[in-house]
């Protein structure tokens, strides 16, 4: 039996929160349409596949309780839809509260024959709203209910499965080429030892087992690694519970090479499992790292040319020739071509010189 389409009509007292909820609902992947014409209420529906929410109050064209009740009845006859009416309330204190917060104009007062007291308006919707308010399936009262706590109810609620939860994105970087802008949280980790100073390591990056392992020997990692969890663990609830959608934790070394990447890595892992666990996403980057398909094309490139080795440090490479300097940084440490631009020819710069050379 194929299962029903949540439909959320959303409606309530103004300066309850109808809005809010709305935007928790879109976040949990429904579509959200605010205060169409009661007479276009069920065309908007249609017949698609995702949850819809539907906010319905005072201000929407034609607006009639009666008529809306009519309607959501019609509504919950069609087999493939799931009605639930959800009304947004609150104290008429903390109703006037908020609107004296705000100094924006209630609707039931707009200034003329009605008036433009606050409280007036408040009173009128109250009177007016009764009807949906008794005949509504959730009645969420937000007087002493903070965002977060409102949208962990949403979500208790209402979030399908499948919708996306904390985006989260672990990033290794370069201290001298600036900070990541989309950081949320950075950390430095130059107190590692630096495999850059052991030569069988320096062509390598954090990926591979031996850098990591290099990394992890340092007599400062173990106790570094324990606290740095046990920091991280249980702040990312914390975050869901606040509203959070994204979180970028940035890790960075000198060269944004060795350790930042290996402990990117290694966090990453981490945190798949608890991802697992909550339905979250993990993304993991390595901001000073070319793209592993570009190294490939490279490699491929560079074995189907006749007597041309890779350069040292790509995976494959050889030794590198006396006269293959080109393809090293002036200090002779491994180089690798940066990725033609897309409409420069294989081999060339955008100005027609020889290729320039990018050090890792």
């Amino acid at each position: 039996m194929t299962a029903r389409r949540p439909v959320v009509i959303v409606t309530g007292l103004a300066g309850a929160g109808r809005a809010s909820i709305l935007n928790m609902l879109e976040d949990m992947a429904f579509e959200t349409v605010d205060n169409p014409p009661l007479a276009m209420l069920e065309s908007v529906l249609g017949d698609g596949a995702l949850p819809v929410a539907v906010g319905v109050d005072t201000r929407s064209r034609g607006f009639e309780p009666a008529e809306l009740l009519i309607v959501i009845e019609r509504l919950r006859l069609r087999p493939d839809l799931d009605v639930t009416l959800l009304f947004a309330a609150a104290e008429e204190s903390v109703l006037l509260r908020r609107y004296s917060e705000t100094r924006r104009r209630h609707p039931l007062a707009p200034g003329g024959e009605l008036g433009t007291r606050v409280q007036d308006g408040i009173q009128r919707e109250i009177a007016l709203m009764a009807p949906l308010r008794e005949a509504s399936d959730l009645l969420v009262d937000t007087s002493e209910l903070p965002l977060p706590q409102l949208r962990l109810k949403m979500e208790e609620r209402f979030r399908p499965d499948g919708a996306p939860g904390l985006a989260i994105t672990v990033m290794s970087f370069a201290f001298p080429k600036g900070l990541p802008r989309e950081a949320d949280l950075v950390f430095d980790l130059r107190f590692l030892a630096n495999p850059h100073y052991v030569p069988a390591l320096k062509p390598l990056t954090g990926q591979d087992p031996r850098v990591a392992a290099h990394v992890e020997a340092d007599p400062a990692f173990p106790g570094f690694w324990r606290n740095f969890t046990a920091l991280l663990d249980p702040l990312l609830p914390r975050y869901v519970l606040e509203g959070k959608k994204y979180l970028t934790i940035a890790l960075g070394c000198t060269g944004g090479k060795h350790r930042s990447v290996a402990v990117a890595e290694k966090l990453a892992a981490h945190l798949e499992r608890m991802a697992a666990e909550h339905g979250w996403r993990v993304n993991l980057t390595h901001r000073e790292q070319p793209p592993k398909e570009y190294i490939a094309a490279h490699n491929h490139h560079m074995q189907s040319t006749a007597g041309q080795e890779l350069p040292s440090g790509v995976a494959g490479a050889t030794a590198p020739r006396p006269d293959r300097v080109s393809e090293h940084c002036p200090d002779g440490s491994p180089a690798i071509p940066e990725p033609p631009h897309p409409s420069t020819p294989e081999g060339a710069a955008r100005d027609g010189s020889p290729r320039t050379l990018a050090r890792l």
